[in-house]
């Protein structure tokens, strides 16, 4: 009896032994139960809620950093002199002949008609341009094409006010001076930045649609216009609505270039008009929400085709 017992005991000291081999082998900790595991699906819920409220917060936070200012333009704009201090939203009783006034004391529709005329020239020879010349820089083949690139984009470390007083003597010297030609022909063709842009656009498409259109008896410009241009429509809106914020923003060279009522941008306008009645804020910011509005219209229409156009040309840090 003894013998057996000693020989039960060994044979289970065995088995438990080759148990916790098995286990040390790779076959893994014991399984959990039921309650564990579902507080381990609960914590990571948790945090994954947490770590998603934290974001909005974030993006809640940078979102009102950013329209405060509007918002409080656009309040300021419907209040009396005695309410532009007080730290409310809402006026009590709106002044909506402020808007009126500021159409009275200038000229503002046809400073409107003429920011908006320069705009579209400027940038439809932006698109059409730097299109081009995005095409030429990516795609043909010529002797010191990216030396050429390289030294055309070097001229964007160089600062706009450098080139004011050339650019005005040559306006000079051609008779633009104090006429839209000068507020439309220096930017009409084309910039390193424009260019750049379309050139890292027309790398990302294939060549295959280039061959195969050589081969079907296109020439260069009818490979350019009729096949690989209609394929970049997200960067020229791109480029379509940053040009035409910078140039309906722009206010030093319409200072340098421009005297008269007649030919003058709204942010020149709005720059007088404040020289006129720099203590009364609610026709200042009446003005400066006029001059804004169009610019939320462009941006309204185009917001799709322009952050898709920002995610493709590669703008938006990827």
């Amino acid at each position: 009896m003894n013998a057996e017992k000693i020989f039960h005991r060994r044979g289970k000291t065995a088995a438990s032994a080759r148990s916790a081999g098995g286990r040390a082998a790779g076959q893994g900790p014991p399984r959990l139960d039921g309650r564990a595991a579902r507080g381990r699906v609960d914590r990571a819920v948790v945090r994954r809620l947490v770590r998603g409220i934290g974001i909005y917060a974030a993006l809640v936070g940078v979102a009102w950093c950013a329209l405060a200012p509007i918002l409080w333009a656009l309040s300021g704009s419907l209040k009396r002199d005695g309410e532009i201090t007080e730290p409310t939203m809402l006026p009590a009783d709106p002044q909506w002949s402020n808007f009126g006034r500021v159409f009275e004391l200038l000229p503002m529709g046809r400073m409107l008609l003429n920011t908006t005329v320069y705009a579209a020239c400027v940038t439809a020879g932006q698109v059409f341009f730097c299109s081009l010349a995005g095409y030429a820089f990516a795609r043909l083949r010529f002797r010191g094409r990216e030396t050429l690139f390289l030294a055309y984009l070097a001229t964007l470390m160089v600062p706009l006010t450098v080139t004011v007083i050339p650019q005005f003597l040559l306006m000079r010297a051609f008779g633009w001076v104090d006429t839209a030609w000068s507020m439309i022909v220096p930017g009409l063709f084309g910039s390193a930045f424009g260019t750049y842009l379309m050139r890292q656009f027309f790398r990302t498409l294939p060549t295959e649609l280039e061959e195969a259109a050589i081969l079907d008896g296109c020439s260069t410009w009818q490979v350019y216009w009729r096949v690989l241009l209609p394929h970049t429509r997200p960067a020229l809106m791109v480029l379509a609505v940053l040009t035409w914020i910078t140039v309906w923003n722009d206010f030093l060279w319409p200072l340098v270039m421009i005297q008269r009522n007649e030919l003058a941008t709204v942010t020149l306008g709005l720059v007088r008009l404040q020289g006129q009645y720099y203590s009364q804020w609610p026709l200042l910011m009446a003005a400066a929400v006029v001059i804004l509005l169009p610019l939320l219209a462009v941006y309204a229409i185009g917001q799709r085709a322009f952050i898709h156009g920002i995610a493709m040309s590669g703008l938006g840090g990827r």
